[in-house]
């Protein structure tokens, strides 16, 4: 009686683990569960302000020749009231409503209508259908990867209708830029209220949710992990890549026509932003398969952070730089434009050589080589909502003994490279690099809290094989 009874009891305590267990992993996996002070204060101040910082760039350059300064010494000094700036602002127009209308809705036809075809023979290229990671809740969502072949199509689409339709100028972007970003910010807020409302009540997998209670907290982190309409329209994959990434170069490529246009000529600092900024957007079509076990989609929630962020956030202030070159024209000198090329390829092999390495190893399942050697890992373990255990390899070979988020480091140096491209004039194309120090710096601390709480003992065996984060022997 006494056994039966003890072994009732570890029972129950070993149950008790597994929700404990089980409740830990899932309050750290993806966003938190309840709201501290400082949480609901610095969404709050990104709701409020996120939209004027982007709304104050684009104004700036549009009537201050992209000083950051002067727009403010005219506000305190009384020379201009906020009405004299807003009434200088150009508002929202036909034409750029139906520019934007017919983009959306051209991508999301790529998206939804032409499976994959790069595949078929563009050599280690993986498109077409691919499985995600693992959910919290244990589910593994199916993705059709076809974001290279939108890009292609749409780029040929581009340069066929400038050299030989002529249907538009390819000014059309710049020409319209501010009307743009007001469609732009119509959509991210449409798309991310709706995102919330569906979270509420008819979420794809309830499973995955997460509700706090807090209006704003809910509203900007998300509440359902992957949102979808059917069974292919995936909100992450979709406004991650599509539209906001895809434009990307057709927004710089219209600067560069810009340039052209203006002053007879495209220097070699525009060309330069249009190449290295281009290497990376086809480096994340080209990789948009592994793209699939990002931070992006394995732990973000969908809301106002990702909606509005890759609606109007990405497209308008990733491309400063290109912005910046139209008002500004920037010749550099041949050695000097030359060591920015280096440092911005450099930092791509860096990059995704770091990438790379990561992504073989999870492949083979540690079965490979790394620099001629034989790869070296910690094992670690973490539990699903459904109590699942999950065994996981924390590389320690190449890059990743170097630093934790060397990868990062690589992506550092090519956005300083951007903003260097641009001379010293003006500090506005230098936001860049300021931003992405910051989101990269946080993204660092808030992944590595969440993998000590997954994987507690395992992960502080890692950290201590791998002390530095950024830059070894700093940081």
């Amino acid at each position: 009686m006494a056994a039966h009874q003890e072994k009732k009891l570890a029972e129950e305590r070993k149950h008790q683990n597994m929700q404990n267990d089980t409740k830990t992993s899932q309050g750290q996996w993806g966003r938190a569960w309840e709201v501290d002070w400082f949480s609901l204060a610095s969404i709050l101040f990104l709701l409020m302000f996120a939209p004027l910082i982007v709304y104050y760039f684009i104004m700036s350059c549009d009537q201050y020749q992209c000083s950051l300064t002067d727009p403010l010494l005219d506000l305190l000094t009384g020379k201009k009231h906020l009405s004299d700036i807003w009434n200088r602002t150009p508002m929202l127009t036909y034409k750029a409503a139906a520019i934007y209308s017919l983009w959306v809705t051209f991508q999301v036809f790529l998206y939804l209508s032409i499976p994959d075809f790069c595949h078929k023979f563009l050599p280690g290229y993986v498109g077409g259908v691919q499985e995600g990671a693992v959910t919290p809740a244990g589910v593994v969502n199916k993705y059709e990867i076809n974001g290279l072949q939108a890009w292609i199509i749409t780029h040929v689409l581009w340069f066929a209708n400038a050299y030989c339709f002529h249907f538009f100028s390819p000014t059309i972007i710049f020409d319209n830029w501010i009307p743009l970003l007001w469609c732009a910010n119509i959509l991210g807020y449409a798309v991310s209220t709706f995102a919330m409302i569906k979270g509420y009540f008819f979420p794809t997998n309830a499973k995955d949710c997460k509700i706090t209670g807090n209006f704003f907290y809910d509203y900007m982190m998300g509440i359902e992990f992957n949102p979808r309409i059917g069974k292919w329209f995936d909100f992450k994959l979709f406004f991650n890549g599509r539209p906001g990434i895809v434009a990307w170069t057709l927004i710089n490529l219209s600067f560069a026509a810009k340039q052209q246009e203006l002053y007879g000529e495209v220097t070699n600092s525009m060309i330069l932003v249009n190449v290295l900024q281009a290497i990376y957007v086809l480096d994340f079509f080209w990789n948009e398969a592994w793209y699939l076990k990002t931070i992006d989609i394995c732990h973000d929630h969908f809301g106002w952070y990702l909606g509005w962020g890759d609606c109007v956030w990405l497209p308008y202030l990733y491309t400063l730089q290109g912005l910046y070159l139209v008002y500004h024209p920037v010749q550099l000198r041949t050695d000097y434009a030359m060591g920015v090329l280096m440092l911005g390829l450099l930092g791509y092999y860096i990059f995704r050589m770091t990438n790379h390495q990561k992504d073989l190893f999870r492949r083979t399942n540690g079965n490979c080589r790394i620099w001629g050697k034989k790869p070296e890992y910690i094992e670690c373990s973490y539990t699903s909502v459904d109590g699942t255990k999950y065994y996981s390899k924390l590389l320690t070979s190449g890059f990743w003994g170097w630093a934790r988020h060397f990868n990062y480091t690589g992506d550092l140096m090519g956005s300083l490279a951007y903003c260097l491209a641009c001379g010293f004039e003006h500090v506005l194309p230098y936001f860049y690099i300021i931003y992405m120090t910051i989101l990269l710096t946080h993204r660092c601390i808030r992944d590595e809290h969440r993998c000590s709480s997954k994987y507690g003992k395992d992960w502080r065996c890692y950290t201590a094989v791998v002390p530095y984060r950024l830059l070894p022997g700093v940081f």
